[in-house]
Parts: C-alpha cells; structure tokens; sequence
C-alpha cells in the first residue's frame, strides 16, 4: 500500500512533532515535512514545484504568514491541495473565514485522535470533515437543492450570513428590522436542521452561496 504524506504548517516545534508521532501510530499517512508558518510552506512549494502532499494540516494563527493567508495561496496555486485545519480557536468568525478559505476540514487540537484520524481519512477521500454534531446534519441537508428549500429573500440572508456582518448589519443592509432578520435565520436553521451559523456556511461552500 501506498505511503500517504502529509505535511505540518505550525509554528509550535512540539505540537508538530507530537503529532507526527501520533498520526503514525494511528493511521498509514506518514509526516513528511514540517513548516513553521505559511511563508516557509510557500518558499518550499516554489522552489519544489513538483512535490505535493495527500494532506495538508495548518495551524490558523502564526507570524509571518497565517492559516488564512497561506489558505489564499494554495486557492492561486495549489487549488486541488487538500488541507484540514487545526487550532485551539473555536471562535465562530474564524472558523467561517477558514470554510469560506477552502479548507475542507476543521479541527481543534484537543480533539480525541480516532476523531482526528476520521478526519483525515474522509477529507483524504475527497469529502468534508468539521465535526461530528455539525456533519451529521450539514451532509444530509445538502441532499436537497437550494432553490427547492430557500426563498429569494432567505438565499440573500444566506449569503450575508456567511460574511463578517452582524445579524444587525445585515438587516440594515437589507433594509428589513432586526426580527424579521431572527425569523429568516430561524426558519433557514429550521429548514437545514441546524444551530449555528459555522453549519450555514459549510453549507453555503457546498452549495456556492456563500
């Protein structure tokens, strides 16, 4: 069987090596480099056009060059590059920024490791991985079509949704009060069966209504 390779992009020396150590315990990927932030993953990547990786994991905060940053360049350059990643951050913005990124899987770095080697696994196989609460739900909706579920007034609340606005902002934005704007998100978390706006955007990635 075939050798998996992964690289690491995290400026903590010891976390990386950790994990390298666990994901070769657990899984049959193997950690073949390791980066301390985006730009020395960058200047590898360039001086090294040809190699690639099964997977990438990439830490979110780092100097120099961060998750985001590093995300927008393998969009330009690396577009068919899989990356999941990791962080300690659960912050509801940061983790839509990194959906809206590419990134097709989100972890935080305390999860359990048969959860992180699931991860691995589906996001490998070409799917999505977030979490367990926030899949279960977001894969099934997405069976159905947008048009078939959404008004049009619900698919613009949607794509504001997925931005940096705030629920106040966004009914400003489109000129309706604060509660009508409750009563559009509730009924779209209704109609997708799920509780929070970092399943919304997943879903609108999928569906490109982001």
């Amino acid at each position: 069987m075939k050798t998996k390779t992964i690289a690491i992009v995290d400026d903590h020396a010891l976390f990386a090596k950790s994990l390298a150590f666990m994901i070769e315990q657990i899984s049959d990927f193997k950690v073949i480099q390791t980066f301390i932030n985006g730009l020395e993953y960058v200047k590898y990547s360039q001086s090294n056009p040809d190699e690639s990786f099964d997977l990438i994991l990439l830490d979110i905060n780092m100097p120099n060059m961060n998750g985001l940053e590093t995300m927008r360049w393998i969009n330009d350059h690396q577009s068919d590059q899989k990356v999941i990643a990791l962080s300690v951050n659960d912050d509801e913005q940061v983790v839509v920024k990194m959906i809206k990124s590419g990134v097709k899987g989100y972890l935080l770095k305390d999860c359990d490791p048969d959860f992180f080697k699931e991860a691995m696994d589906v996001v490998d196989a070409g799917g999505y991985f977030y979490s367990d609460k926030i899949s279960k739900h977001i894969f099934k909706s997405t069976l159905k079509t947008a048009d078939s579920l959404f008004n049009d007034k619900e698919l613009l609340f949607i794509k504001h949704a997925c931005s940096e606005l705030t629920y106040k902002e966004i009914a400003s934005l489109m000129h309706l009060s604060p509660k009508t704007i409750d009563k559009y998100r509730e009924n779209v978390f209704i109609k997708l069966n799920i509780k929070s706006r970092v399943a919304l955007a997943i879903y609108a990635v999928r569906n490109n209504l982001g």
